[in-house]
């Protein structure tokens, strides 16, 4: 029974994780122009055009 518990808690912290970087990724606030939505590309593309 331990071993069920552990097996589900581990189970939703993996799922609770991808879910949270799926929305990451499909945020709209970090819509940098690289995967890690620190928004970096974008600074970057602004003081090359400047």
């Amino acid at each position: 029974m331990a071993q069920q518990i552990i097996i589900l808690i581990l189970f939703l912290a993996a799922a609770g994780f991808m879910g949270w970087r799926i929305w990451k990724a499909f945020d709209s606030r970090n819509s940098g122009g690289c995967a890690k939505g620190c928004g970096c590309a974008a600074d970057k593309a602004m003081s090359v055009k400047n």
